[in-house]
């Protein structure tokens, strides 16, 4: 972990525990966040568009072959603009998601979208960037803000995962409505990301923490 996402993570943390109990709680069974930007933005995009509604060990299986049809197993917009869409769906891409990747990739040598550009900008921004690609939607761009470009306020209220960790964490009855996130969300600012992060892990994980008033 680079030193400088170290310490933003190590404060997040901190944060995180002194201004809600229950994420106290949380951080405490979950331990360490090992959360670690990896700033191949290309690479993120086709992982998450690939991921889209299927179950992970398909997206791991699919984006496998895809590397395996590449030079040197590297996913790049050069490796990839001889690709059409059968020979992405030959690789086991549903029809709409291989037109998706073919979209981006033209973006990208047609320049109406510079990768390389999106790490100085807004995280707003980058959003209304990557969105204007077909097929990468704000949870994709999210997604690449949280993972790819390590920023520390995004809530993705779009994330099921997310959802079910709050609804385990907090003993609610039922997943709670993207409203409800954004109450919520407000304490955890400015570090929404981390706090996303842990409900993650706790979901993934399947522990439960106790009931803790507020």
């Amino acid at each position: 972990m680079q030193p400088i996402f170290a310490e933003l993570v190590t404060t997040a943390t901190a944060y995180l525990s002194d201004v809600d109990p229950v994420m106290r709680t949380t951080i405490e069974q979950v331990g360490p966040c090992t959360l670690q930007p990896n700033p191949d933005i290309f690479n993120a995009l086709v992982d998450a568009i690939i991921s889209q509604q299927i179950s992970v060990k398909a997206a791991d299986a699919i984006m496998g072959r895809v590397r395996a049809a590449l030079p040197e197993g590297k996913v790049t917009p050069e490796s990839l603009l001889p690709f059409d869409c059968e020979r992405l769906r030959v690789l086991g891409l549903s029809a709409a998601k291989a037109r998706y990747i073919c979209n981006l990739v033209e973006h990208i040598h047609s320049e109406q979208l510079q990768l390389e550009l999106l790490q100085e900008l807004e995280d707003e921004e980058i959003i209304t960037q990557l969105t204007a690609v077909k097929g990468i939607g704000l949870w994709t761009a999210q997604m690449c803000l949280i993972f790819t470009f390590g920023r520390a306020d995004v809530l993705p209220v779009d994330d099921l995962g997310f959802l079910d960790g709050i609804r385990v964490a907090y003993q609610l009855p039922t997943r709670p409505s993207k409203q409800e996130v954004r109450e919520r969300g407000e304490l955890w600012r400015p570090y929404r990301t981390f706090a996303t992060w842990f409900m993650w892990a706790l979901r993934r994980e399947g522990k439960k923490t106790r009931i803790v008033s507020l």
